[in-house]
């Protein structure tokens, strides 16, 4: 069986091939360009890296659906659906927040992932991990730092680019007991996407991951129209 997944939550896009749950192909890309220019080129570079491959042969296909950037999300569930559609196989969205989480379910300290949401705030949910399974995940929302780094306690790895953002604050909030990944971490998997809703089987859970978007808050647009009109 063959699994594309594709992040297009932040700015960074990332996207991975996977063969049964074996990873085949995996590409990170930070770019000032917009998602619709970038992805194009990204998705023939994925598809092609294994010899003969077509995209009808993708048995799925994953997309992160939110939280994250509102266009980025939108360009990347919209060409997510569009596969899917063409070749009529089944689509899935996951937690961008899962994203980045289990790229550390090794991780013996609770895993607090803190995505820039701009305005001062933060995407956040906290994560307890046991022998790389995860054993408790707590909600997400959007918050001020200063929540998520008291919901996460002292001693917890902070990851996601909020995480840098507000390192300051972390490490005087914390008394520098906070442990922090590398900034090359930070972002949203597509590796990891799949290997969050991935059962002990390898078998991958698309009955319980719909791909409907979650943007935790309203859009600038919608706040500004809804200012005007008073709603």
């Amino acid at each position: 069986m063959y699994l594309f997944a594709l992040s297009t939550a932040e700015q960074g896009a990332s996207m991975a091939l996977f063969e049964d749950n074996n990873l085949v192909f995996e590409s990170s890309l930070f770019s000032r360009k917009s998602h619709s220019k970038a992805l194009l080129p990204m998705v023939v570079q994925a598809v092609e890296i294994r010899d003969g491959m077509r995209v009808d042969r993708i048995d799925g296909f994953i997309a992160a659906r939110g939280p994250g950037s509102f266009t980025g999300l939108r360009i990347g569930i919209s060409m997510i659906k569009g596969l899917s559609m063409a070749v009529s196989k089944p689509c899935a969205g996951v937690s961008s927040l899962d994203g980045i989480a289990f790229r550390f379910c090794h991780s013996q300290k609770p895993v607090c992932v803190m995505m820039d949401a701009k305005r001062r705030e933060v995407y956040s949910a906290v994560y307890h991990f046991h022998d790389g399974k995860l054993i408790q995940k707590g909600p997400e929302m959007v918050c001020s730092p200063e929540t998520a780094i008291d919901r996460a306690g002292f001693d917890a790895l902070f990851v996601g680019s909020g995480s840098k953002v507000y390192r300051e604050k972390i490490c005087s909030r914390t008394h520098d007991k906070a442990v922090f990944s590398y900034p090359s971490m930070d972002g949203v998997s597509a590796c990891a996407l799949v290997i969050s809703a991935m059962s002990d089987k390898g078998v991958f859970d698309f009955e319980n991951h719909p791909l409907n978007p979650v943007y935790l808050r309203k859009s600038d647009a919608q706040i500004h129209f809804e200012g005007k009109t008073g709603a």
